[in-house]
């Protein structure tokens, strides 16, 4: 009687386990859940999708990442304030998944608002601290569309604000 040989390869770590080693591996731990800043919700859930509204980079209420591309921060502060903004995007959208990594399906979009100088033209290379901050963390469920913008100025003065879009089972 003949055997199909065993399978040497492991089975695929459930998304539950492999966000949290990735986050663990890279030394970062999700900040506490921000609140609205004002009359909107953080998240909204309709149907298969997770609306994450703009998110600053400030990290557990601590202000950072303040100023303007172009004048007083440089493309690398802009991408530690993407960073910043990408793990508040994780924060609520782990409690919008009741904390169920399962449940998610993939990142659709990015939107990311630089605040920048008339001049500054590198408002990917900002945003790419999100990007790649996303798909470090979640592999190719972070993978996404996204557009990178200038604006004369963001709330309370921060370099950046980003929303999100994310698929997840219902």
């Amino acid at each position: 009687m003949s055997h199909a040989p065993a399978s040497t390869s492991a089975p695929s770590p459930s998304p539950a386990n492999f966000i949290e080693e990735n986050l663990a591996k890279l030394g970062l731990a999700l900040p506490k859940v921000a609140p609205a800043a004002a009359n909107y919700v953080p998240y909204v859930l309709s149907g298969s999708q997770v609306f994450i509204a703009g998110q600053i980079p400030f990290l557990n209420g601590e202000k950072m990442h303040m100023g303007r591309l172009g004048e007083n921060l440089d493309i690398e502060q802009g991408k530690k304030a993407a960073e910043a903004c990408a793990l508040n995007i994780l924060a609520q959208l782990h409690h919008a998944l009741g904390g169920d990594w399962a449940r998610l399906v993939k990142c659709v979009k990015l939107g990311g608002f630089v605040n920048a100088t008339p001049s500054f033209d590198q408002h990917p290379a900002v945003i790419n601290g999100a990007s790649d901050l996303l798909v470090a963390v979640l592999g190719d469920l972070g993978k996404h569309a996204r557009f990178a913008v200038g604006a004369s100025n963001l709330p309370f003065g921060v370099a950046v604000e980003i929303d999100a879009i994310f698929e997840i089972k219902v």
